[in-house]
């Protein structure tokens, strides 16, 4: 026998016992999102990889080591499979002039890829919900979606959930908090590691987003970003604090939050919860009012945040979320011959007045098939034997109470299981 073939580590299967979980998980985000008339858009999976060079960055850790790419064997392309979803959703908003009738509020859904070693909360295909509110000029749509985001942890019975809040500024006083940056840090390049010397030339900012617990004191006494930062953008960053103040959303201002794409400026933010460990953000999103333009646009204003799936799953059963389990109403037991020629039919009228029916399938006694009926989850065996059949009648057996079985009609069953 062939050796058995598994899945890629890091690009996991969701199993049925799982897959309720992402179904409750879904079906609530739609329906928040779509309470704040924000639309569905779907992009490909697979992009030219300049729209992440140019768009995330080329000097990002995205870009540098954690990309999928490959050269297209028909035409020499270069292609990614998409690491994030913002950019993707701005080059379809320009591609297909979205904008053109006015400011977009937009969602989607799917999976991410990033080649990245394994962990719990941190997977090579995760899965994502974006909202990205487009053409939007001024804080109250920062605030928004930060609004959005505590409904949809109330909706899903979340607590302890912080939300970390920055501004970066604009991208001009970004330029020139650089140079003072990066005189600080090579003042204690030997504390530095690796990873972070390789920053201090490309992208230092993102030094101060560092987890290494060794690089943390000299983080702290780092220049901070927020002190050198001008009127209009103190300004704004005002204005969404207050913004959540007015909406009794908590915060913690954290001055070393970054965010590890280019085209961030203003607002950034992070919801984190300390019962995920070392990946301890669930929501991640900000402002981005130059990613228009670095993708060929004219200039746009955006903002946004990605949910990580996997992350928010880990965070409702850590919690132990009441998640309504999906299991079916009825399943249909049958026996007898002419029992087993009505069944098909009577589980397609059951269906037909709105119930859930699992059809009994592969034959077996009737102790074997209510073993199975019971294990099913199901409230209500419905059973057809040849008597049933004879004076078109079902017998109906509540499996999830004490309540007593009855033979009746159809019609009768179907109150009997609605009620």
């Amino acid at each position: 026998m062939s050796d058995l073939i598994r899945g890629i580590r890091g690009m996991n299967d969701v199993l049925p016992d799982e897959a309720y979980l992402w179904q409750y998980l879904e079906d609530t985000v739609r329906e928040v999102f779509r309470q704040y008339g924000y639309r569905h858009i779907r992009t490909p999976i697979v992009e030219y990889t300049s729209l992440f060079v140019r768009g995330v960055g080329e000097v990002t850790d995205i870009v540098e080591k954690e990309m999928y790419s490959f050269e297209d064997s028909m035409n020499g392309d270069k292609l990614s499979l998409r690491p994030e979803g913002t950019a993707p959703t701005v080059r379809a908003a320009l591609q297909h002039n979205l904008l053109y009738g006015g400011p977009q509020r937009l969602w989607y859904s799917g999976p991410l890829f990033r080649h990245e070693r394994p962990q719990k909360g941190r997977y090579r295909q995760y899965h994502t919900f974006g909202v990205e509110a487009l053409g939007f000029p001024g804080p109250d749509i920062d605030i928004e979606l930060l609004v959005l985001a505590r409904r949809l942890w109330r909706r899903l019975g979340i607590g302890n959930v912080e939300l970390q809040i920055n501004t970066i500024g604009s991208n001009e006083e970004r330029r020139a908090f650089r140079g003072r940056l990066i005189a600080y840090f090579e003042q204690h390049r030997d504390a530095l590691d690796e990873d972070a010397r390789r920053r201090l030339v490309t992208n230092p900012l993102r030094i101060l987003d560092s987890k290494n617990p060794a690089l943390q004191a000299v983080i702290e006494a780092a220049p901070r970003l927020m002190d050198h930062l001008g009127d209009a953008s103190r300004a704004n960053f005002d204005a969404v604090l207050a913004g959540l103040q007015a909406a009794d959303i908590p915060y913690v201002i954290n001055p070393r939050l970054v965010r590890g794409l280019d085209y961030y400026n203003l607002t950034v933010f992070e919801w984190v919860s300390g019962a995920l460990g070392a990946q301890s953000a669930v929501c991640s999103g900000g402002r981005y009012d130059g990613l228009f333009e670095q993708l060929g646009g004219k200039a746009t204003p955006g903002c946004g945040f990605g949910i990580g799936v996997e992350r928010l799953l880990l965070l409702l059963e850590s919690q132990s979320a009441a998640v309504p389990k999906l299991d079916p109403d009825v399943w249909l037991v049958h026996q007898g011959d002419a029992a087993d020629r009505a069944a098909p039919a009577i589980a397609e009228q059951l269906r037909d007045a709105g119930l859930h029916v699992v059809l009994h399938c592969g034959g077996g006694g009737f102790k074997a098939q209510m073993k199975k009926a019971d294990a099913s989850g199901a409230r209500f065996a419905v059973i057809i034997g040849d008597n049933e059949v004879q004076s078109d009648t079902l017998t109906v057996k509540p499996l999830r109470q004490t309540a007593a079985q009855q033979t009746v009609t159809l019609p009768q069953a179907v109150t009997i299981i609605k009620n």
